[in-house]
């Protein structure tokens, strides 16, 4: 009995000194074994996350961008889509004018006494219309209703007293709006009041780009832009001369009020006079028009002088600087 449990004895110890060695092995294998260190591991998963967040970012500002650019895209072919619908109608007025001024040529063939509705006819072509018919057409004469249409940019001197705010608009509005329709495009407009005070504050000094958009832009506005006006349109003409002549530009300016109520007609139109002076073509460096609106007649007797100085000086200037004077027979609409 005592032999055999000596003899179990020794293999137990045989197989603890098996353990012990295997262990120490493994130990000894991770102690010579090269391992990454953790922080390479962290540092590189950071790397990558802030490489994913970059490539989102770009991916939202890419769509973003992608949105706008779609909705200028729609924008610019419903735009092209109004323009080859005006391109349409005109083609159709043009037509019709011509058509009416075969009919009149034949006619003044054989009467030779219809010459003066021959010279209407060719005088409704507008610029626009001219453009239809090729660049090498050329109008015979500038004048519409007696009114030059030659020039290429518009300065409107609007007279913003209470008295043409309280009885005038309406007719002002209109009256802007058909003056516009004469010139369907020029390459730039300005609105101040006559005191020089411009309509668009970021347009001073500046010609205001002329598109459809902005037209409507200025019309809007102009139904509650009510400045302060002394009832005299010699400061806005002034300032309009001196902030906006070119030698190179075609220029007309359009003074719309009722009333003056300066001191001396006489200097007006000297000083404007020295303003605007005659070039070598001996034409005014830029053309002068007016529109009277008859104002007064709403107002008693004594108050209706100033309404006939502003006639009696707007027909001077206007006669002296290229332009013409349209006296209203009504402020009404």
């Amino acid at each position: 009995m005592k032999r055999n449990r000596r003899s179990s004895e020794e293999v137990n110890v045989s197989f603890l000194d098996v353990i012990c060695c295997g262990f120490g092995a493994i130990v000894l294998l991770l102690m010579i074994t090269k391992t990454t260190e953790p922080v390479a591991v962290e540092k590189a998963a950071v790397d990558m996350d802030a490489q994913v967040a970059h490539l989102q970012q770009q991916l939202f500002e890419i769509r973003g961008e992608t949105t706008i650019l779609n909705r200028d895209l729609d924008a610019k072919h419903e735009q092209l889509s109004l323009e080859d619908e005006r391109i349409a109608i005109l083609r159709s007025k043009l037509q019709e004018i011509e058509n009416y001024y075969t009919q009149l040529a034949n006619k003044a063939s054989s009467e030779g006494n219809d010459k003066g509705e021959l010279y209407l006819a060719l005088q409704s072509l507008t610029e626009e219309m001219q453009r239809l018919l090729g660049e090498n057409y050329k109008r015979q004469n500038s004048l519409i209703g007696g009114i030059p249409v030659d020039s290429e940019y518009l300065v409107f001197i609007i007279d913003t007293s209470g008295s043409m705010f309280n009885y005038g608009w309406e007719r002002l509005q209109d009256e802007i709006i058909a003056t516009l329709d004469i010139y369907p495009q020029v390459k730039g407009i300005q609105i101040m009041n006559d005191m020089g005070d411009y309509m668009f504050s970021n347009y001073r000094g500046k010609w205001i780009p002329d598109t459809p958009g902005r037209r409507d832009v200025i019309i809007k506005r102009l139904r509650t832009w009510n400045p302060f006006s002394n009832s005299s349109p010699v400061e806005g003409i002034q300032r309009a001369i001196r902030s906006f002549y070119d030698p190179d530009k075609k220029i007309s300016l359009y003074v719309m009020g009722d009333e003056f109520t300066g001191q001396s007609i006489r200097t007006v139109v000297r000083t404007v006079d020295r303003l605007n002076q005659q070039r070598k073509d001996k034409e005014r460096m830029v053309r002068i028009h007016a529109v009277g609106f008859p104002v007064q007649f709403a107002r008693p007797a004594h108050l209706q002088t100033t309404g006939i100085r502003f006639a009696a000086l707007m027909r001077e200037l206007t006669y002296r600087n290229g332009g013409t004077f349209v006296g209203l027979n009504d402020y009404r609409p």
